[in-house]
């Protein structure tokens, strides 16, 4: 594929609740790996994905430590993306629904994150050349 996209993706699942969300970053990944210009709209619960207070924990179930955990923070893969893109030859813009960031509290998010409405979607939307929604079940 040589020529360059627009791409819009809608986000609605929580992090850390099921594989959509993985299954999300990783198409998000191929298409900033080929220099797409991205469009991320987080909805619901997706909001947090992006929220900066994400702490790695230990395991004390599994006994281990925080380091050996290693959890993931979903939070750290938007950066990772931001950075992919730009270096790529892309762009990754996220809006996160400003509606749903008031019900969970989560308005602190990473650099580059912005604060939207459904609006934002819909302008999204149209001006992609393709539009993937990942809704929650």
């Amino acid at each position: 594929m040589s020529e360059k996209k627009t791409l819009t993706f809608a986000l609605m699942d929580a992090p850390f609740e099921n594989a959509r969300t993985t299954t999300a970053f990783r198409l998000l990944d191929i298409a900033a790996r080929q220099g797409h210009h991205l469009k991320v709209f987080a909805y619901e619960g997706a909001v947090g994905l992006a929220f900066a207070r994400q702490r790695p924990h230990a395991n004390a179930v599994h006994g281990r430590d925080v380091e050996e955990e290693d959890h993931p923070l979903s939070h750290k893969w938007v950066i990772a993306l931001q950075k992919l893109a730009e270096a790529s030859g892309g762009s990754l813009e996220w809006i996160n629904c400003g509606l749903c960031v008031d019900e969970r509290g989560m308005d602190e998010c990473v650099e580059g994150v912005g604060r939207g409405s459904p609006a934002d979607l819909w302008k999204f939307a149209s001006a992609s050349d393709n539009t993937l929604v990942i809704p929650t079940r």
